[in-house]
């Protein structure tokens, strides 16, 4: 069930990124070139998703555990560090080098566009190199409550 729901919240967030027009590097390149041609689509979108976030954070939170999940998983850390720094940094050099996030490019697979594909691949390798860093936070690791029985935990 749990696989379900995700997949089916996922189509939902890849139709609103390709609705919006997310999906297009020129908009996000549009968006960066404050000098030239700027384009101001990704800034409204990202206006209404913090808007969005803002309003209903605090009531969400305020909740026992999720809908779809026994309990919340938030970050551990709270603080600026130099591998978040780096990171932000890594990201955001790419993202305005290729034009694509992660989410918008996944979405862009369907296109088989090889610029995407390049993309996506260069992006599975930076998470494997990432991977090896040590410190980082990976893999990622769910810890599972032991109540929760095996026939669950194969959903």
């Amino acid at each position: 069930m749990t696989i379900a729901i995700a997949f089916v919240l996922g189509l939902a967030f890849a139709l609103g990124l390709g609705m919006s027009g997310m999906t297009d590097p020129g908009r996000v390149t549009g968006f960066l070139d404050v000098t030239g041609r700027w384009d101001p689509t990704l800034a409204f979108v990202m206006g209404s998703a913090v808007a969005v976030s803002f309003v209903s954070f605090g009531w969400i939170l305020a909740r026992p555990a999720p809908l779809f999940d026994r309990r919340f998983v938030l970050p551990k850390h709270q603080r600026i560090t130099t591998s978040l720094v780096g990171g932000a940094a890594l990201f955001g050099i790419g993202w305005g080098l290729s034009g694509y996030c992660p989410g918008p490019a996944l979405v862009s697979l369907v296109t088989g566009a090889p610029a995407v594909i390049v993309f996506v691949a260069a992006m599975a390798v930076g998470v494997q190199l990432g991977s090896w860093v040590p410190g980082t936070p990976f893999p990622v690791e769910r810890t599972i409550d032991p109540a929760v029985s095996e026939e669950t935990r194969a959903q």
